[in-house]
Formats: C-alpha cells, sequence, structure tokens
C-alpha cells in the first residue's frame, strides 16, 4: 500500500477495492475474496480492513450476507419519473435491471386520519384508515421502507390480503377495479434514518434517506391513497 502520511490506510484499501468494483475487476454480485485474504494482499490488519469493507457497505458497493461472505452490489438501481405526475412501478423498475422484486409486510393497521389525509379523501374526523408498512427489496437487498394508506371503509379487504412478495397496486385493483394513474402532489425530501428506520433496512443510524411523499388518484380522477416511502440514498435514484 501507498505510505502516504495525508490519507489513512483504511481509506486507501477502501478506494483500491472500489476501483476494482468500477472497473470491472470485481463485478456486481460476485463474492469478494475473503477477509484474511484482503489482509494479506494489502498488508493491513483485520480492523484496518473491516473498517474499509464497511464504508463501501454504507455506501452501496458492497453488501453483506450472513454466513455467506461480502458480495459486490448491483448497480444503482435508477427508477424512471414517467410523463406528468406518473411513476414507474418499482416490479418494472426491478424487471428492467433483471432483478427480483419482493416485499415483506411489516405491520398492517388501522389508524385515525389525519387532517392532511381526511381532506384529501373526503373523511370525516372519526373516519379511519388501513395502514400497510413493507419492507421492499431487489434481489433480496433492502431498498426502501414502503408506507401505503387507504379508506378503510373502500379497502378493508386489505386486512386479509397475502401482501408478501406482490405488488400492492396490483392486488387494490384485483379486490377494487381501480388502480393508481398519476399522483396530483409529490414531494422528495432528504432525511437521515432513525433509529428503527436504521434497524428495518439493516443501515447505519443517520444513513441519508430519500423521503417521497405521493397522492395517488385512479383511472377516474378519484383519490386513491398516499404513499409515504423511505429510499435508502446510496441504493436508489430518481431520473426526472
Amino acid at each position: 500500500m501507498n505510505d502516504s502520511k495525508v490519507t489513512p490506510l483504511y481509506q486507501q484499501v477502501k478506494e483500491d477495492i472500489k476501483n476494482a468494483i468500477e472497473q470491472g475487476r470485481y463485478k456486481a454480485k460476485e463474492k469478494i475474496p475473503s477477509e484474511p485474504e484482503l489482509c494479506a494482499e494489502y498488508s493491513v490488519s483485520r480492523i484496518t480492513l473491516r473498517r474499509a469493507v464497511e464504508e463501501l457497505c454504507n455506501e452501496g458497493y458492497l453488501i453483506k450476507r450472513q454466513g455467506q461472505g461480502t458480495f459486490v452490489s448491483t448497480p444503482r438501481i435508477h427508477r424512471k419519473m414517467a410523463g406528468g405526475n406518473r411513476m414507474e412501478s418499482f416490479t418494472n423498475t426491478c424487471r428492467n435491471y433483471g432483478m427480483k422484486a419482493g416485499a415483506r409486510l411489516l405491520s398492517r393497521q388501522i389508524v385515525p386520519a389525519r387532517q392532511e389525509e381526511q381532506e384529501f379523501f373526503g373523511l370525516g374526523p372519526d373516519d379511519l384508515l388501513v395502514y400497510v408498512e413493507r419492507l421492499r427489496t431487489a434481489d433480496g437487498l433492502p431498498i426502501f421502507l414502503e408506507n401505503q394508506f387507504f379508506p378503510y371503509q373502500k379497502f378493508k379487504g386489505l386486512m386479509e390480503e397475502n401482501l408478501n412478495d406482490v405488488s400492492l397496486f396490483e392486488v387494490i385493483e384485483r379486490i377494487s377495479g381501480r388502480k393508481p394513474v398519476e399522483t396530483t402532489r409529490r414531494t422528495l425530501e432528504i432525511t437521515r434514518a432513525s433509529v428503527e428506520q436504521a434497524q428495518k433496512l439493516g443501515i447505519p443510524l443517520g444513513e441519508p434517506l430519500m423521503f417521497l411523499n405521493s397522492y395517488f388518484i385512479d383511472q377516474e380522477g378519484k383519490s386513491l391513497c398516499i404513499g409515504r416511502q423511505y429510499y435508502i440514498g446510496s441504493r436508489y435514484m430518481f431520473d426526472l
């Protein structure tokens, strides 16, 4: 390794592995050499190597799989914002990347409607919503937390549906005949992962997240649902 007094040793290791990934010496989904092998290759301690690998994992270049080793991540997913206020579905986006979209149900509740939700859905102060929280993945890699809100009276059937590894909007269309066609309002901002979000996404506390807040309407222009999603910034990108 370079004996530079300016750049820390772990940073030099990190940059060399990163360059190997970007130059194709380590390919997407390929397992990198074991920890002892890399320590020997770079003549560094395990502590130094682990810090380099940990930062590469945090930045989305590598992913650790329990009991299997460390692998090169797939390239950052680009999701297209279609014309107007439309957006390509996550399932289709993954398919375009040759990846399998996954979904794991984390929570399903009946909750009160807050003021802005009452206004969007045309509900009263005593009306309820179905709240669905899922972890969305691409080839098993966590990508974002999906939070969807639906008027309870029209979508109470969601409380009985299997919502694992399925498209939620396809389920909605099947049980109601309605589907999202565009959003009347959509905002995107940067936030940082809370303790709970970090645990669910398997990322460090404070990791940058993109928070997308969307208000969906159906094919008849009627309010359908509200989506509040938290995307891992190092693994996801929106193409406007």
